[in-house]
């Protein structure tokens, strides 16, 4: 059923639920489970690397988006400027 858990969190890319799944990992019966668990495990770890490079990535460029539309916006010099 775990597995089962993290095969689908896995998929779904939710890691709410790795996370949880992770504070969690029962003792298995068999090796061959074992294995797969170690597996899954490693497939939840690269994902989660991949999801932070993602991220990390989108930061950046909002960052540079930004100061775009900073760089292009008049300055304010909050002064009344009475000549005319």
């Amino acid at each position: 059923m775990w597995l089962t858990k993290l095969k689908i969190a896995i998929a779904e890319k939710n890691t709410d639920s790795i996370s949880v799944l992770m504070d969690s990992i029962p003792k298995f019966e068999s090796i061959e489970r074992m294995k797969e668990a170690q597996f899954l495990l490693k497939e939840a770890t690269s994902l989660a690397s991949i999801l932070q490079s993602e991220s990390l990535s989108s930061m950046r460029q909002i960052k540079k988006n930004i100061n775009f539309i900073q760089s292009t916006q008049e300055v304010n010099t909050r002064r009344l400027d009475i000549s005319l």
